[in-house]
């Protein structure tokens, strides 16, 4: 039997193989520089705490804060962060042109009792030299945090992931998202609509139609990620599990009458779930 080594292949042949040139086996992707990092750091706390702002708006305070880049470049960081101005405007939140657009279910509905609406956002999470991306699902009724995961890039399988975690423990009746590219992609809604759960998609320009995820996300960086200046993606993945634990579990919630949502969303055995959210977050 021949040992697995001798089967190895060079970088010459697999260049051949692949149809690439031998210097592209070698490219490593350039690390962002410190002034993108600091600007984009910058840009995520005035979104965080203004989601109403565009790109206008958020160049003008970074100018304010004779922090000097142009409207092109905030736009461009924009785009790559994954965010946009909720105000009236140009959306950056696109969904690709062959992409299916449902309407907008919950204008003058509330969300009545657990699994009765579900919404999933995807925000910019920064580290000491880059950032990560979060996406989680929202239970809007008990402000539980049904799944959530981080990744390094925007790539769709991270989202898909959440979606089928989630999708084991329960189904929604209805599930709310933005328009973005991702939550229009049919490998995602094949999966909502195989689960007999009614689409619901944001309108354009409205503040109001996803409020419960952008006050997760408010929690979620003014009570952990600022105050933690996560230096590898490892840190950001232990404190963002242990943050979503006590957010869950032991975090009393004002608009709950000061319960906690595990205990509105009425979770049947929390140790055991507890211990499946620990469990995921270090497989990420």
């Amino acid at each position: 039997m021949l040992e697995s080594r001798s089967l190895e292949l060079s970088l010459k042949a697999q260049a051949e193989l692949l149809g690439l040139s031998r210097s592209s086996l070698y490219y490593r992707p350039m690390l962002p520089s410190p002034e993108e990092v600091a600007i984009k750091h910058r840009i995520d706390g005035i979104y965080t705490h203004w989601p109403f702002y565009g790109s206008r708006r958020i160049t003008v305070v970074l100018n304010q804060e004779e922090i000097p880049v142009s409207r092109q470049t905030v736009q461009r960081y924009m785009r790559e962060m994954g965010i946009f101005g909720i105000a009236p405007g140009p959306n950056t939140s696109k969904a690709a042109l062959e992409h299916k657009i449902y309407p907008y279910l919950l204008r003058h509905l509330s969300a009545g009792y657990s699994n009765h609406v579900w919404g999933i956002d995807i925000t910019y999470i920064r580290l000491k030299g880059g950032w990560m991306y979060l996406v989680a699902i929202l239970d809007w009724f008990s402000r539980f945090v049904v799944a959530w995961e981080v990744d390094q890039t925007l790539e769709l399988p991270f989202v898909l992931n959440t979606v089928d975690r989630a999708l084991a423990q329960a189904s929604p009746t209805i599930w709310n998202s933005d328009q973005g590219s991702h939550f229009t992609s049919p490998q995602y809604l094949d999966r909502l609509l195989a689960a007999n759960v009614q689409i619901s998609m944001d309108g354009r320009g409205r503040a109001a139609d996803n409020i419960f995820t952008e006050r997760l996300w408010r929690s979620v960086k003014y009570e952990e990620v600022y105050l933690n200046d996560y230096a590898s993606p490892r840190e950001a993945r232990c404190g963002l599990a242990r943050y979503f634990h006590f957010y869950n579990f032991v975090r009393p919630h004002q608009a709950l009458d000061y319960q906690t949502p595990a205990q509105i969303y009425a979770v049947k055995d929390q140790a055991v779930l507890y211990s499946t959210l620990r469990k995921e977050s270090t497989l990420q």
